[in-house]
């Protein structure tokens, strides 16, 4: 783990308290600096400790960090270890999350993104909610899905694929959470359209590219709102449902592609 940072608590008794998991880039590094922009004490975690670093030094508000790679067994004990230091959370934002377009079907690609998408993430989130489960107060998961969770995309099938299993898993948690009558929990599915980070800056042309910072924003605002479903933004609401009208024997014959 990260070297651990010292945290003054007494200046902000009443701040709030996160963990953002893949804070060094893209959607997540945004939602630390809005975090904190509203007054969050933020602890940090990723896999580039010097990104890590640089991020505490420049971001008032972030309070601690710790290198992380979900795919690793211990990650979880990595995840707790950092919360425990923190004194505890109110939120647990994932946005650890790799993807490709990948027609060809290298396989390499194909693993590593289950292995980070499906089996990272089930290994985090399953850890951070059994932690919530045992006590009381109010606690928020927060994690990125994305629209195309809502039919498999034949240009990027394990993308697809394991965003929809995020969605699916977090709809299951949100039963879980009612069986086990476990009110304190709030579960958040964000579903954002294509977003100018560095996930899609691979020389493929991605239409209605959404601002990192803007979504950042709608993504906290939901939070704080209690929104189950977070889709991002208006465009791609409407993109969505038009898509879900779309029977199945038709979406499979449509050349869907993002690639030049």
């Amino acid at each position: 783990m990260g070297e651990k940072t010292a945290i003054n608590m007494e200046k902000n008794e009443n701040s709030r308290r996160a963990v953002v998991m893949g804070a060094t880039s893209g959607i997540g590094l945004e939602v630390v600096r809005e975090l904190c922009r509203k007054g969050w004490q933020v602890g940090i975690a990723g896999r580039r400790e010097q990104e890590l670093k640089r991020i505490q030094t420049e971001t008032g508000g972030v309070v601690a960090w710790a290198r992380i790679d979900i795919t690793d067994a211990d990650a979880p004990a990595r995840l707790l270890q950092l919360i425990a230091q923190m004194g505890g959370i109110e939120l647990y934002f994932h946005s650890s999350g790799i993807g490709y377009q990948n027609p060809a079907l290298d396989a390499d690609k194909e693993l590593r993104t289950v292995e980070t998408n499906a089996l990272g993430f089930t290994r985090m989130v399953n850890a951070v909610f059994t932690h919530f489960a045992q006590g009381d107060q109010p606690a928020h998961i927060a994690v990125i899905s994305s629209i195309a969770r809502t039919k498999g995309l034949g240009a990027a099938p394990a993308y697809s694929a394991t965003k929809r299993y995020v969605s699916h898993y977090m709809e299951c948690l949100q039963q879980l959470r009612t069986i086990r009558h476990l009110h304190n929990i709030r579960l958040h599915d964000i579903r954002p359209g294509f977003v100018r980070t560095p996930l899609i800056a691979d020389g493929n042309h991605y239409p209605m590219q959404l601002d990192a910072t803007r979504v950042a924003r709608s993504i906290v605002r939901g939070i704080e709102r209690n929104r189950s479903v977070i889709t991002i933004d208006w465009r791609y609401r409407l993109l969505v449902a038009g898509w879900r009208l779309i029977p199945r024997w038709l979406w499979v014959r449509l050349p869907i592609s993002t690639a030049k």
